[in-house]
């Protein structure tokens, strides 16, 4: 259902997008998630949106540095990374569920589909 990409390697400030697949998502609405991992830490949150509405929903520590979007000729939810930090890195995952979760948006559990993940390195 959901596949992502866009990851890489770039300096700190430096600015990646990466991109959600969303093909198998027709009919109903959802909710989409991207999470990051870092080694050894927990999954968590980073942002989310809703296909019925757009509204979006943030970690604090991207706000202003990160915009999610859906890209509707592409059928993709995107997430626009601005001035990356090292603290940034990890691997990112999209994950999905139908309808709106708007309360529980920050937990893994909320979701019932999940992509592979996409690596992002942020160093000089």
């Amino acid at each position: 259902h959901l596949v992502e990409s866009g990851g890489g390697l770039v300096p700190p400030g430096d600015s990646l997008t990466l991109s959600c697949a969303t093909s198998g998502f027709t009919g109903r609405h959802y909710t989409l998630a991207w999470f990051r991992q870092a080694p050894g830490k927990e999954r968590e949150a980073v942002a989310c949106i809703s296909s019925l509405s757009g509204s979006t929903l943030y970690q604090d520590s991207v706000k202003g540095r990160f915009t999610i979007f859906r890209d509707h000729a592409k059928r993709t939810v995107d997430l626009l990374m601005n001035s990356l930090k090292p603290e940034d890195q990890g691997t990112y995952y999209c994950a999905a569920v139908y309808g709106e979760i708007w309360p529980t948006w920050m937990f893994p559990s909320s979701y019932e589909y999940w992509g592979q993940g996409t690596q992002v390195a942020v160093s000089s």
